[in-house]
């Protein structure tokens, strides 16, 4: 069979950048291995695109939406107050900004789309479910599939946790459902051909019927060529890290907390990576602690420069309680560290039993009770720290590199184009069961 020919669309695909951006970019390039692919993205990508030698025109196109995105941009900046946060009202603002960006797509690849010279439209970014656009049903209408996400957003806050809720700025979560009947929403899934859907809950948010076009595929993987692993010690300190921005959802004061009787101990060394308006606040804890010398505080570090530090430790300790995909937790398993996580949302779909560790979710005081348990243990335990971080490389190497995600969602090409009877199923790489979460379920606990 010939390699489609697919117009990836990723208003956010940024080699410099991290997050969503990186995912764009990453993925969209992964697929040039196994589709003629040409990426349609925002200007303000333009530059960084360039230096990686894509020739515009020819591998990309830059779209300048700036005369809405960026006073658009600007009002976000000042209603969120504050780097990071506020990320409901960025979405919101973007339910604005993006359609246009599709509208000016189509007007310059409307034709080419229609004349079929485009086997495959695919919208890798934005992964939110809940922007919209006109290019579902322009391409519905061409006779050329279309296919969007993965998608993935949206966990609820626990509710024992309303307090970060707040302290991030997050106003507009409680009304977030509301995006279900903007103008556009249901035209766009419904005509779509495939909804890559990256988590569970997201999958769960979509109308039952649906389901005969949703495909459960995780939007994070990594390029092993980047993470390396190296024999772990199993004496001396127990060396953790934890990596992220310092805000309080992530939890890296619940972190210090926890882990303290062993830092004063000596029993354990822990890194802490990252910057955010908790930083200061954790330095101070950590002296009143008395737990300074047993910390190193990185701030924040080059996406390239992470590993470096990283992989001297065996264990990443991240008791976030709210991820959607949880790229970190992949990265720190290809590196071979064994990961620590609460059990719930996006990381818990990518650890298992046998490749990490997990804390239920509960009330701040009981995270820190089972968080301090379960450290405890593995300062005990070397070589089942060693051995599970050896088994989460490995599941990672197996079905979470950009390869290998590129080599899935070839699968779903060939169905939307005919070449495979049956739909693409990923359950074999899932460690949970094949229904949605039942967040009703997971709030009840956290909240008792």
């Amino acid at each position: 069979m010939t390699r489609p020919r697919v117009l990836i669309i990723a208003e956010a695909a940024n080699p410099d950048w991290v997050s969503v951006p990186l995912i764009g970019w990453q993925l969209s390039r992964a697929l040039s291995s196994v589709a003629d692919v040409h990426l349609v993205t925002q200007v303000r990508n333009r530059d960084a695109i360039l230096a990686t030698g894509l020739v515009e025109g020819v591998d990309f196109t830059a779209i300048d939406s700036e005369a809405l995105s960026r006073p658009l941009w600007k009002l976000a900046t000042i209603l969120r107050r504050g780097e990071g946060k506020g990320w409901t009202t960025l979405q919101a603002l973007n339910a604005i900004s993006y359609p246009y960006f599709e509208r000016l797509v189509w007007k310059r690849f409307g034709k080419a789309i229609k004349a079929g010279e485009y086997d495959v439209v695919h919208r890798v970014t934005p992964l939110s479910p809940t922007q919209s656009g006109v290019l579902a049903r322009r391409c519905a209408r061409a006779g050329v599939p279309y296919i969007i996400g993965p998608l993935n957003g949206g966990v609820p806050w626990p509710r024992a946790f309303d307090a970060a809720r707040r302290a991030e700025r997050e106003w507009l979560s409680y009304v977030r459902g509301l995006y279900k009947v903007m103008p556009g929403h249901r035209g766009t899934l419904r005509h779509a051909a495939a909804v890559l859907t990256g988590s569970r809950h997201t999958a769960g948010e979509l109308p039952e019927a649906l389901d005969p076009k949703v495909i459960w595929l995780p939007e994070n993987a990594i390029d092993p060529t980047r993470f390396a692993s190296r024999p772990r010690s199993v004496t001396g300190p127990l060396r953790s890290c934890f990596i992220g921005r310092m805000v309080p959802y992530k939890g890296p004061d619940m972190l210090l907390e926890a882990a303290a009787p062993l830092l004063r101990d000596g029993r354990m060394h822990l890194d802490m990576i990252g910057d955010g308006p908790m930083l200061l606040g954790l330095r101070e804890q950590a002296v009143a602690l008395g737990i300074s010398e047993a910390i190193t505080f990185h701030g924040w570090l080059a996406h390239s420069n992470v590993a470096g530090v990283a992989e001297k430790c065996s264990v990443l300790s991240f008791p976030s309680i709210r991820e959607f995909g949880g790229g970190v937790v992949l990265e720190a398993m290809a590196m071979g560290l064994a990961p620590l996580i609460v059990d719930y949302a996006g990381p818990s779909e990518l650890v298992g039993p046998d490749t990490g560790f997990t804390i239920p979710l509960g009330s701040r005081t009981a995270i820190i009770r089972d968080l301090a348990a379960e450290l405890e243990r593995l300062t005990e335990n070397r070589g089942d720290v060693a051995a599970t971080g050896a088994r989460a490389r490995a599941r990672v190497l197996a079905h979470f590199t950009w390869a290998a995600k590129a080599a899935q969602i070839a699968e779903v090409y060939d169905w939307v184009l005919g070449r495979r009877a049956e739909k693409p199923n990923f359950d074999h790489i899932a460690l949970m069961t094949t229904e949605p979460v039942d967040t009703e379920k997971e709030q009840r606990k956290a909240h008792v």
